[in-house]
């Protein structure tokens, strides 16, 4: 626990307007996502609304060299995906974009799938059981909870499911750092793990394939595929730990705390 950052009340305010921020960055990027916009159209469309409008620093250009603002992951791609000229989105396909936005010191993560033109049936259910599955571990967030009570919630609603769990990839707490303790794994245990106290703020962000959950790395050393070639699909948010549960930073106008 000893490196895990309990974020402050003016530490909190910050980062709500970071996830605030960050929310709205997704609001105009519905506009823009459509069949035949490519993926470096998306990535400078993005900096520039976060830059110019927002006043604010995409946090994920410059970090471990990366030189875009986003990462663009299309169907077997789990993460990491690297924005080009030359990839545009086709119809049927499925797209992770994760955006990072710092402003007043302090990062918001979230990411979002889009579903472009009319993908395939098995598609549309990985991307809403993917979405499931992240409610499924922000709802086991409160004080007392454990990083393996989320782990377990979505791990076994996934597997329900006929899904499976990317092991290689994880949350991770988040504050002045992109990555900070604790990290949050999306299988595991009932009661196991580091207990959530109050104060804490990381992501959950399970990355969930069609086949099987092993995955490797393309040779530009950052795209990350299915082992199998077969979808995957993850959606991110920024969560806090509040006295009584939880508070999601980065929710979007479109989504409700059920």
């Amino acid at each position: 626990m000893s490196n895990i950052v309990i974020k402050t009340n003016e530490e909190i305010l910050l980062m709500r307007e970071s996830g605030r921020l960050l929310a709205s960055v997704f609001k105009e990027l519905d506009k823009v996502i459509d069949v035949g916009i490519s993926t470096m159209e998306v990535n400078d469309f993005v900096e520039d609304f976060i830059v110019n409008k927002l006043q604010a620093r995409p946090a994920s250009k410059g970090q471990y060299g990366y030189q875009y603002v986003l990462n663009s992951s299309i169907n077997e791609v789990v993460c990491h995906g690297v924005p080009s000229k030359s990839k545009r989105l086709k119809n049927g396909d499925i797209v992770n974009i994760d955006i990072t936005l710092e402003k007043g010191g302090y990062i918001a993560d979230s990411s979002k799938m889009y579903s472009v033109g009319t993908p395939s049936p098995i598609a549309k259910n990985l991307v809403h059981v993917t979405y499931d599955a992240m409610w499924k571990g922000i709802h086991c967030v409160k004080p007392g909870a454990t990083t393996g009570d989320i782990g377990h919630a979505i791990q076994s609603y996934i597997e329900k499911h006929g899904f499976s769990v990317v092991r290689d990839y994880c949350g991770h707490g988040i504050g002045k750092q992109m990555h900070e303790e604790p990290q949050i794994l999306h299988f595991g245990k009932p009661s196991s793990g580091i207990t959530l106290k109050e104060g804490m703020v990381f992501t959950i962000e399970p990355m969930i394939n069609q086949g099987t959950y092993k995955t490797k790395q393309k040779k530009d050393g950052w795209t990350v595929i299915t082992r199998d070639k077969k979808l995957s699909a993850q959606w991110e948010h920024t969560v806090l730990v509040t006295s009584s549960g939880v508070e999601v930073l980065t929710l979007r106008d479109e989504e409700v705390v059920s």
